[in-house]
């Protein structure tokens, strides 16, 4: 029976799946599977040292980018601490998700854009800013959220700037908010859809979903605001137009990054209909039901027993195709 080490801590919920609860729902699938999952809270670098020393596993599976007590943000960690990624790959540990590299530039948003715009991969204009930059000659309205962050983290409708006055107000409110700098792109006002992309090789599939919110939670522009995330009101529904271009869109960005088991891109229609990634995230949410991986799954692989039983197949896959791509059979 594979042994799978599932690691979570305070930021889970920030960083990846979802929180205890979350990691709890993941074990009892993996279990359900004919699988043996084991589940490690850590609070700090010695108790996640501790947890690999005492744990007999194939395999572990990390909620967490890097330890961190921060319940609300991501960030990039303090200093040169290691990311959980680079100890497994130090240690020789195989695991789920991308590797160490790929993992901190899905954080960096700026390095994320940069290299998909290296390869030919459509995104918005993007600056990365902070209050003691000259600003450099936008076209607004433009869009302006932290540099180091998911899950719509430091999103509101202040968010959209139109003028330069209003981008130095922003500017300076992420800075001194979350202490990192400010990534300022091009204003998307059109839909937003997410591609979620499951395994590797043989077991890889690219399944497109349209994000879909009441229009009346929306305040002054339609877009994800950090209360309308992990709150069961964004709801995924399937693509009426542009499923293919959105799967292709999706695998050159995936290919570019070296993306592994298990990600999301989120992508939305600029001014002129044109689709344009906004984020890769490299650990998405599972909370069942609720969030975007278990709802696109759902669609695609509709079971007759319901939610629970696609929720057990869309996390068996994951750690199947993780386990196939280092051999462990």
């Amino acid at each position: 029976m594979k042994k799978i080490l599932l690691i979570t801590g305070p930021a889970g919920d920030a960083q990846g799946w979802g929180d205890i609860n979350v990691t709890q729902s993941i074990k009892k699938a993996i279990d359900d599977s004919g699988k043996s999952a084991r589940i490690a809270f850590v609070n700090n670098m010695d108790e996640f040292y501790f947890s690999l020393e005492k744990n007999t596993f194939d395999i572990a599976w990390s909620a967490l980018y890097h330890i961190s007590g921060k319940s609300e943000t991501v960030g990039m960690g303090e200093g040169d601490e290691k990311w959980l990624a680079d100890i497994f790959d130090d240690k020789g540990i195989p695991y789920i998700g991308p590797d160490a590299k790929t993992m901190k530039e899905l954080i960096h948003k700026t390095a994320t854009h940069r290299i998909l715009k290296r390869n030919r991969v459509s995104v918005p204009y993007h600056y990365q800013l902070e209050t003691s930059d000259i600003l450099p000659d936008i076209v607004y309205p433009a869009f302006v959220k932290p540099s180091y962050e998911s899950r719509s983290v430091g999103i509101n409708d202040e968010s959209v700037v139109c003028s330069p006055e209003e981008l130095r107000k922003r500017i300076d409110y992420i800075e001194s908010r979350f202490e990192q700098p400010a990534l300022v792109e091009e204003y998307l006002p059109g839909d937003e859809y997410t591609v979620l992309m499951l395994g590797n090789g043989t077991h890889q599939i690219f399944l497109p979903g349209k994000v879909v919110v009441d229009p009346s939670l929306f305040g002054k522009y339609p877009i994800l605001r950090t209360d309308l995330r992990g709150v069961g009101v964004t709801k995924i529904k399937p693509v009426s137009r542009k499923k293919e271009e959105l799967i292709e869109l999706c695998k050159q960005a995936t290919e570019a990054l070296n993306c592994l088991d298990h990600v999301r891109a989120d992508i939305r229609l600029d001014a002129d209909g044109n689709l344009k990634i906004i984020e890769v995230n490299g650990i998405p949410g599972l909370k069942p039901v609720k969030s975007w991986s278990p709802q696109i799954f759902s669609l695609y692989y509709p079971s007759s027993d319901g939610p629970i039983e696609e929720y057990r197949k869309l996390i068996d896959h994951i750690v199947t195709s993780a386990l196939a791509r280092y051999n462990i059979e």
